[in-house]
């Protein structure tokens, strides 16, 4: 039993120890085949790797060392031409022209010095300029262009290309530059452009403006830079060393802004404003029947053609502290007292309440007592015996006196408001004032002073704390001509897409209608066509063969009458020299047109504003336009 045991333990062992040689030997052939796996792979990478760069260093070797070492991708963009801008007939006032824009990247550009210095014998404009425009801008890419000067012309263009070998990084881009057609020519209505600004930028209103753009600041171009301003386009180009393009990869091109055609007649515009030459003040001209604005001229004017570069400080500077505000647009933003045109509203008021009939009448002495001050007349001598009627045609002061004191003075506001004056037209330009209706409770609040029953007498004759604008003046008149009814003036008539396209087509918008008899209207209209077909009337030198004028003609005073009684009004100092006024319409049968005319400092209605509203009236009725 033992010696079995033993030869059974033999053979395990003998057996365990073929096992292990067998296991070595398949473990060795395993690792050799991992091994050989590895190295194939391995060897197969490296020749791949050795094709790759083959190709790319000896096939196309050439190219790429050009790309590598010349060139690089950038991106330019495409500024658009903004929407051009037409009167009503389509006659262009706003274009675009190409302009020759120098820039700067500061990459190519080295050294930098060196080539600014050259730069600057070609262009004119001293190294020292040049690197301080560069200076200014540190956190600009250095791989984007600076602007440097615009518009330089194509003298100075052509040195620039002939020399370009020495001015690396120097960069001439074309691109359209606002161009208005008439210098000064209705520059408050179409405004001008200027660089936006960093509030601007943030505001959100300009998504596709970047620094250094061009923006509507005023006038037509500020009210629809969102249809003018077009969209910007790009290109993808190949520039070498020095910044040259060597090829364009890739562009999408610039979106045109829309055009823009408004409701203004160019002719009568630039009479208009032949006939404000020399005076400081506004006239405008609407359809009554419409609400669209023919003309609005605004004395002085400037030229917005000064604005396309950049104003300098001394230039702008100099507009802004003119006394005769050119940059102001007075037909909507200078509020004046609208002295006897004011009138108009006292008979209304006075006719709709009941307080007066066409036969009311009231004595005029030449001046009227109320407590213990003395209100004159205009006319120191008197009217006698006056019904509304005559009253509107000699304007006579002692009437509207008495008749606004039993109005009294909440019932004047309101029959003002109600006939559009302390409150903004609408018009669609932008700051345009509201002017001002006073009332017992303004008055308190402003000035923390009890309302005087005196001031009423002065607000029912257009004086007293009253204002308004030249626009609401026109306005006024167009609601009588067109027997109550109201409209929202406006510029705009139609939209126009670079298609071609109609975006836009120009609807009157009715207001509202004023509250009145048509008795009422009958009364005060007759008052004023004889203001100007009476020969009593104030305004009956401007009588036009075959075309009947209506309106009412006001002298706003600066100062108190009483100071200067007797004296010649070329005598008066300029500056405290009445304003005036002259509103009205015409044909008076079928009111086409409807006017106003601000002269400051012009002394009388009569003989300064009328005449001038004659002539544009005139101008826009004549055969043949």
């Amino acid at each position: 039993m033992f010696q079995a045991d033993a030869a059974d333990g033999h053979e395990v062992n003998f057996l365990e120890k073929t096992l292990d040689k067998y296991l070595d030997t398949v473990d060795g052939d395993w690792y050799k085949q991992r091994i050989a796996q590895a190295l194939f792979f391995l060897i197969a990478g490296f020749m791949i790797l050795v094709a790759r760069l083959f190709y790319l260093q000896v096939i196309e070797g050439q190219e790429f060392r050009r790309l590598s070492e010349n060139n690089s991708i950038r991106l330019q963009t495409i500024d658009p031409p903004r929407g051009m801008i037409f009167d009503r007939k389509g006659k262009l006032l706003v274009d675009n022209r190409p302009s020759f824009d120098l820039s700067i990247t500061r990459k190519d550009a080295k050294p930098i010095e060196r080539t600014v210095e050259n730069l600057s014998a070609y262009i004119g404009v001293s190294a020292e300029e040049l690197m301080s425009k560069i200076r200014r801008n540190p956190n600009i890419s250095s791989y984007k262009p600076i602007l440097l000067k615009q518009d330089i012309g194509r003298e100075a263009l052509a040195a620039i290309e002939v020399h370009n070998l020495d001015l690396p990084g120097v960069l001439v881009y074309v691109t359209p530059r606002r161009e208005y057609i008439k210098k000064q020519n209705a520059a408050h209505i179409l405004g001008y452009l200027g660089e936006i600004n960093s509030k601007e930028l943030k505001s959100g209103k300009y998504p596709y403006s970047n620094i250094g753009d061009f923006i509507g600041k005023f006038g037509v171009e500020r009210t629809y830079e969102h249809l003018l301003m077009g969209k910007q386009g790009g290109r993808q180009v190949e520039v070498n060393a020095s910044g040259q393009v060597v090829r364009v990869l890739k562009t999408v091109q610039a979106q045109p802004g829309h055009a823009i055609y408004l409701t203004i007649d160019q002719q009568l515009q630039e009479k208009a404003e032949n006939l404000l030459g020399g005076h400081v003040g506004a006239i405008v001209a609407m359809e009554p029947g419409t609400g669209n604005i023919l003309a609005m001229a605004s004395s002085p004017s400037f030229d917005q053609n000064a604005f396309v570069g950049r104003l300098s400080f001394k230039e702008w500077n100099e507009l802004a502290s003119n006394p005769f505000r050119p940059m102001e647009n007075k037909a909507i933003q200078a509020e004046y007292p609208p002295a006897s045109v004011f009138k108009i509203v006292t008979a209304i008021a006075g006719l709709e309440e009941g307080v007066i009939t066409e036969n009311s009448s009231f004595y005029c002495p030449g001046y009227y007592e109320y407590g213990d001050r003395v209100f004159h007349c205009w006319n120191k001598f008197g009217h006698g015996q006056v019904n509304v009627v005559k009253a509107l045609t000699v304007s006579c002061d002692v009437f509207f006196y008495q008749l606004g004191q039993k109005l009294g003075i909440e019932r004047l506001s309101r029959y003002a408001r109600l006939l559009g004056l302390g409150a903004p037209t609408g018009v669609d330009l932008e700051h345009e004032a509201k002017g001002l209706v006073p009332t017992p409770a303004w008055k308190k609040h402003k000035l923390g002073q009890s309302w005087q029953g005196g001031e009423t007498l002065l607000a029912a004759i257009g004086q007293s704390y009253s204002l308004a604008t030249p626009l609401q003046m026109a306005s006024l008149l167009s609601v009588v001509a067109n027997e109550g009814k109201r409209y929202r003036p406006t510029i705009l008539k139609e939209i126009i897409s670079a298609d071609g396209e109609a975006i836009f087509l120009g609807k009157s918008q009715t207001t509202g209608h004023l509250p009145v008899s048509p008795e009422t209207i009958r009364v005060v209209k007759k008052g004023l066509w004889n203001v100007v077909n009476s020969s009593a009337g104030t305004a009956h030198d401007i009588r036009l063969e075959g075309v009947e004028i209506s309106g009412k003609t006001g002298t706003a005073q600066v100062v108190g009458r009483e100071k200067f009684n007797g004296v010649k009004t070329e005598d008066i100092p300029y500056q405290v020299r009445p304003h005036a006024w002259f509103a009205g319409y015409a044909p008076a049968g079928d009111p086409q047109i409807a006017v106003s005319v601000i002269i400051e400092h012009g002394a009388s209605g009569s003989k300064t504003a009328a005449p001038i509203a004659r002539d544009v009236i005139r101008e826009y009725l004549r055969k043949g336009r």
